[in-house]
């Protein structure tokens, strides 16, 4: 018999790249139910508020009915816990990544031990992308359709006309 499972994808998606879109639907091929947890991010400042991030995020997987995409604040251990998810899935670029995010695995599993942490590495043409990279170059008229769906890239260029 086939087991049920929830994991839990979190991040801010200021804004979703390629690279997240690769590891999410991939995560939806390996789950029951992946949940977009979608961070208000009250630590840094961001491009797109909580609900454009939010809707970006759920535009760009209305097409998969195995996931799901909400807003959390605090712990995303609380979050994992609360919606029932016994996995959480992170992505891994690099060795620094994979530093930064192992630390992060051993704190949630102390804090939460029956969710347990699972890394992906993205497809090889999404390895160097990330959320920071695009905002930067989008913000220096830099061309990003590359890195992002169109959808996501018409967003950022009103965002960035506004």
């Amino acid at each position: 018999m086939a087991k049920t499972v929830t994991a839990v994808f979190p991040g801010t998606f200021d804004p979703i790249t390629l690279g997240h879109q690769d590891l999410i639907r991939r995560s939806a091929i390996l789950f029951s139910t992946v949940i977009v947890a979608v961070a208000a991010a009250h630590h840094k400042k961001t491009m797109f508020t909580l609900d454009e991030r939010l809707e970006t995020v759920r535009e760009v997987f209305a097409d998969l009915g195995n996931v799901r995409v909400e807003p959390f604040t605090g712990l995303v251990r609380d979050f994992a816990v609360d919606h029932g998810a016994s996995v959480m899935v992170r992505g891994v670029r690099s060795v620094t990544d994979f530093d930064y995010e192992a630390q992060l695995a051993g704190m949630n599993r102390a804090l939460a031990p029956d969710v347990d942490t699972i890394f992906l590495t993205p497809d090889s043409r999404y390895q160097f992308i990330s959320s920071t990279l695009v905002r930067e170059i989008a913000t220096l008229k830099g061309d990003v359709r590359q890195f992002v769906a169109p959808q996501v890239f018409d967003r950022l260029t009103a965002k960035l006309k506004a």
